[in-house]
C-alpha cells in the first residue's frame, strides 16, 4: 500500500497544494469551532494567505449553539486567536428554542444557515472546514455499516454543497496528529467538546473502534485509499449514466421525463440508480439531492415490479404507463409563488427553468400554470398534449401586464422571452 506523507506545513509549495482549490476566490470563510482541527485550519490558511499577494480575504466564523455553557467562552477564544493572526472573525449564536429530538441535525442546519448569512454579508464564496483523514475514515465506515453503495463509499468530497453552502475540505488527506502539532506550535490551546467522547453518537463509537481496526491493517490511510478508489469507480458510473441519460431520457417542455421500461431494466443497478437520481433531481426541483436511499428503493421497486400505480419520491410523481416510466413534478410541494421578471433580467423558476426577459418591458409575471385545460394548451402549442397532468399544473407560465401569455413551460411565444429547462 502506498504511504501517505504529511506535507511540510512550513513549505510554501506544500501550502499552495493544500489550498489550491481556493486560489482564485476573492473571499473565503473558515468554520472554526475551537477544536484542534479547525484551529489548525485557521493557522495554515493564514500562513498560506500571508505568503501570497493575490490570496483571498479570510473570514473566520465561530458558532455558539447555546447547547453547552462553555461554548460562549470557546467562541471568544477563537475570535481572539483569529485576531492574533490578523484575521477578520465573527461570532455567531443560535438563538431561540431548541428541538427535543434530532438536536445534532438541527444544530448542523442552524450552523450552516448562520454561516451562510455571514458569508453573504462578507462576500465569501466558499467555506473551509477542518475535516481530516480520520473523519473521512469514520464517514466511510458508518456508510459501509448502513449499506451505502459506491456513491456513498467514496466518502466526503473535497468540494460539496452542504445545506446550501459551498464547502471545501482541504485537510481530508491529513493525519489529525499533524494538525494537533500545528496548533501546539502556534501556541494555541484547543477547546475540548465532551460530545466528542460521548458514545451516544455513532461517529464516536466508530472513532473508538478505529485502533482495533488499525491493528488488523484497516487504518485511516487504508480506508482513505479505499474511498479514493470508490470515487474513481463512482466517476466511471457517472460517466456511463450520463451517456444513458442522453440516449434514454426524454424531457418534455413541461419538465416531465419519460424512460422506456425495457431499456431502463436492462441497465445495471448502479447505473440505473444514478440515472434515476439525476432525473428525480431535475424534475423535482432539486429538493433532496443527497437522498440516495429513496432513489435506491425506487429502483428496486421498479426492478421487482412492485412499484405502485402512482407514488411520490423527492417531489416527483412516478408511475408506469404505456411501457414507460413517467416522472413529473409533484403539485403543491414547494412550488414557487408568482415572481416578477424584471426588464433585461432573468430568474430561475422552481430550480427547473431559466426564464429570460430580453426586453425593457415591465409588468411581466412568472407563475405556476396550475389548472389549464388541455384544449387551451393545445391551442397555444399547436399539437396534442400527452404530458402528465401534474407536469402541466407545475409548469411556469409568463404573462404580460394585460394577461397575455408569453411563454408556457419550455415554449416561448414571444421573442422577448427565452426559456430553458435546466438539466445540470
Amino acid at each position: 500500500m502506498p504511504t501517505r506523507l504529511t506535507p511540510d506545513f512550513d513549505d510554501a509549495n506544500a501550502l499552495d497544494g493544500l489550498f489550491s482549490g481556493i486560489a482564485g476566490e476573492r473571499a473565503v470563510g473558515l468554520a472554526v469551532s475551537g477544536g484542534a482541527d479547525s484551529l489548525a485550519l485557521m493557522v495554515l490558511a493564514q500562513r498560506w494567505a500571508a505568503g501570497r499577494p493575490d490570496a483571498p480575504r479570510l473570514h473566520v466564523y465561530s458558532v455558539d449553539h447555546g447547547l453547552r455553557p462553555e461554548a460562549a467562552t470557546e467562541v471568544t477564544m477563537v475570535l481572539a486567536a483569529a485576531q492574533s493572526l490578523g484575521l477578520a472573525a465573527t461570532g455567531l449564536q443560535w438563538l431561540g428554542d431548541k428541538p427535543l429530538t434530532g438536536i445534532s441535525e438541527a444544530a448542523r442546519q442552524a450552523r450552516y444557515g448562520l454561516m451562510a448569512e455571514a458569508m453573504a454579508r462578507d462576500g465569501a464564496s466558499v467555506l473551509l472546514t477542518g475535516h481530516h483523514r480520520n473523519d473521512q475514515a469514520e464517514t466511510v465506515l458508518m456508510r459501509l455499516a448502513h449499506g451505502s453503495g459506491i456513491e456513498g463509499l467514496r466518502g466526503m468530497a473535497s468540494f460539496a454543497d452542504v445545506e446550501g453552502v459551498r464547502v471545501h475540505r482541504p485537510l481530508l488527506d491529513i493525519d489529525p496528529a499533524a494538525l494537533r502539532a500545528v496548533v501546539e506550535g502556534a501556541g494555541l490551546m484547543p477547546a475540548l467538546d465532551p460530545s466528542n467522547d460521548d458514545e451516544h453518537y455513532e461517529r464516536v463509537r466508530w472513532r473508538k473502534a478505529m485502533p482495533q481496526l488499525a491493528a488488523l491493517g484497516l487504518d485511516a490511510p487504508a480506508i482513505a485509499l479505499f474511498a479514493e478508489r470508490m470515487g474513481e469507480a463512482d466517476a466511471a458510473i457517472a460517466q456511463m449514466a450520463a451517456g444513458c441519460f442522453a440516449e434514454m431520457v426524454r424531457l418534455d417542455g413541461f419538465g416531465a421525463a419519460r424512460i422506456d421500461m425495457p431499456t431502463l431494466l436492462g441497465l445495471s443497478p448502479a447505473i440505473s440508480t444514478r440515472l434515476l437520481g439525476r432525473v428525480l433531481n431535475i424534475v423535482g426541483g432539486r429538493q433532496k439531492p443527497r437522498a440516495l436511499g429513496q432513489v435506491e428503493r425506487l429502483r428496486e421497486s421498479i426492478a421487482t415490479g412492485e412499484l405502485p400505480k402512482s407514488t411520490t419520491v423527492l417531489g416527483c410523481v412516478v408511475r408506469i404507463k404505456d411501457g414507460a416510466l413517467t416522472i413529473a413534478r409533484e403539485p403543491g410541494r414547494a412550488v414557487p409563488p408568482d415572481a416578477i421578471l424584471a426588464p433585461h433580467g432573468e430568474l430561475v423558476w422552481d430550480e427547473r427553468f431559466r426564464i429570460v426577459n430580453s426586453s425593457g418591458e415591465t409588468g411581466l409575471i412568472a407563475s405556476v400554470a396550475d389548472y389549464l385545460p388541455r384544449h387551451r394548451l393545445e391551442d397555444f402549442l399547436g399539437f396534442k398534449v400527452t404530458a402528465p397532468a401534474e407536469a402541466i399544473r407545475t409548469a411556469p407560465i409568463v404573462r404580460d401586464a394585460d394577461g397575455g401569455v408569453l411563454s408556457l413551460g419550455g415554449w416561448s411565444f414571444d421573442d422577448r422571452i427565452t426559456v430553458q429547462l435546466l438539466i445540470d
